[in-house]
């Protein structure tokens, strides 16, 4: 599927002819945050990036990065944990997936109410350079860039620049000065990069204002904690079954990924439900003292 209206609202006036997308790209029409680094992190930026993209997906965030081993893969991880769409940006065509060994997470973002997209056409083999376009696409995609761990020669500064470039916030992790894989984003912050130590920061540094769409997001969930729409029984019937993740849950309920997870939040916000590592659960009752 070629480029479609949301998504080339969000590029501007990047030069492409389109993007190429499998999957749905919904999740566009939330705030939207890169998260880019190093392909061979640290323990810790791993464990930071995965973190990250988890809680601010909790929080009503798009994560957007490119699918790379690294740093990339743990953002897109951390987004599934949180059972939100995520985007991935390829280098190369659908046919040549690149890597290979995140195939498979790729499957997963689709099945979960994501996209997997490319500005190359499937039949294209990716080249070294085709990532650098690729990184434009990122940063275009996102509302803010934010660099969790990289050196002092990164494809994720790369990613930084396009979107100084285009007035897009970018934000980095500080490190210590000793440490190669810190480098990068101690140099970006040095020229001007917001510093961030946490999701309030990322938040923060955002140009659309969040609340009150988690606002909207309450009251409708109120409105279906009232009412208990059929769908809303279906879910919750699901549940009762045990824990269960978006893409099995999707398939169980013969539900569109993207109308599953409007409701997996709205019931989340409702407190009727609970996303913990194995998927949704019912929540359990509190106790009375």
């Amino acid at each position: 599927m070629e480029l479609d209206g949301l998504c080339g609202e969000r590029l501007g006036d990047a030069a492409l002819a389109g993007l190429w997308v499998a999957g749905a790209l919904d999740g566009l029409r939330a705030p939207c945050v890169a998260l880019v680094g190093a392909r061979a992190p640290s323990d810790a930026g791993r464990r930071r990036a995965r973190s990250l993209a988890e809680e601010l997906a909790r929080r009503g965030v798009c994560i957007v990065s490119g699918l790379a081993l690294g740093i990339d893969g743990a953002a897109h991880e951390g987004a599934l944990a949180a059972g939100a769409p995520t985007i991935g940006v390829l280098g190369g065509g659908h046919d040549h997936f690149f890597p290979p060994r995140h195939r498979e997470l790729a499957a997963r973002i689709t099945l979960s109410g994501g996209a997997v997209v490319s500005p190359y056409a499937p039949e294209v083999v990716p080249q070294p350079w085709q990532f650098l376009a690729r990184n434009g696409v990122i940063a275009a995609l996102a509302d803010a860039v934010v660099v969790v761990e990289a050196a002092a020669r990164s494809g994720a500064l790369n990613t930084a620049g396009h979107a100084a470039d285009r007035s897009i916030a970018v934000l980095a992790f500080p490190g210590d000065v000793d440490r190669p894989k810190a480098a990068g984003c101690n140099a970006l912050i040095r020229d001007g990069a917001t510093l961030v130590r946490d999701a309030d920061d990322v938040l923060a540094a955002l140009p659309l204002p969040l609340a009150p769409a988690h606002r909207a997001a309450r009251r409708n969930s109120e409105h279906i904690a009232r009412d208990d729409a059929p769908e809303v029984r279906r879910v919750l019937a699901a549940l009762r079954c045990g824990a269960c993740d978006p893409g099995t849950l999707a398939d169980r309920l013969d539900l569109a990924p993207a109308e599953l997870f409007s409701l997996l939040t709205e019931l989340e916000f409702a407190g009727r439900i609970t996303a913990g590592i194995d998927g949704y659960t019912i929540t359990a009752p509190r106790l009375r003292d």
